[in-house]
């Protein structure tokens, strides 16, 4: 059993890591020591929502769950142990690594996050399986953006960047745009050599979308 004076001390010194879950229905903080037990837990309920055609979660809930669920967390911390978190060693997060968000060059998210669980994307997913020889499903970024394309969308001529749920938190709470190889890889073919996404694949994409014109390419 961990001694109360130990988890203090940990506490105190910032000798702990904060997990962070966005799941599908809930987003959960959990704050853990060096012995991987854990300290303290926040949660925030959530729901996504069919607007427009697309199964969405709104921005407000996706600040408002991080902040709840964060503050929750600190709360049980002071509560128990009397202390105030200063200071934390380590963050990680987990998302819903596939869907769709765009983004302009002023931050300004072009259309409402579309989840994983959207089913708009068959056509799309098909011929870049076909094209790539290379299975695209239907969730992945790529067959969302592609889509898109072929939907000849109204945003896509603003589009600066884009990412997923997991790249836009550790965004938001960074402010560099960067997504790690898992979840990237819920976005386009990895290339297993070079542990990034895969050049030719991409050269294919942009290949198809000049054949098409798409985009006045």
């Amino acid at each position: 059993m961990v001694n109360r004076v130990d988890i203090k001390q940990a506490i105190t010194n910032g000798e702990t890591s904060l997990g962070i879950e966005f799941g599908s229905t809930r987003i959960k903080a959990v704050l853990i020591d060096n012995r991987f037990e854990t300290i303290a837990s926040g949660s925030y309920e959530w729901e996504n929502r069919l607007e427009n055609g697309f199964w969405t979660y709104n921005l407000v809930d996706i600040i408002t769950g991080l902040q709840t669920a964060y503050s929750e967390m600190k709360q049980e911390v002071e509560r128990n142990y009397g202390i105030t978190i200063r200071k934390i060693g380590s963050i990680g997060f987990s998302a819903m690594m596939h869907g769709y968000m765009a983004f302009d060059e002023t931050g300004e998210l072009l259309v409402p996050f579309r989840t994983w669980r959207n089913s708009t994307t068959g056509v799309a997913a098909n011929e870049l399986t076909n094209r790539f020889q290379f299975n695209i499903p239907e969730r992945w970024s790529i067959a969302h953006l592609y889509q898109a394309i072929l939907n000849e969308e109204k945003h896509l001529s603003r589009i600066d960047y884009i990412t997923t749920l997991a790249g836009y938190i550790h965004w938001l709470l960074t402010g560099n745009k960067a997504i790690g190889i898992g979840d990237a890889s819920g976005m386009f073919p990895i290339d297993e050599a070079n542990h990034d996404y895969n050049e030719a694949m991409i050269k294919q994409f942009d290949e198809l979308i000049t054949e098409k014109n798409i985009l006045g390419s």
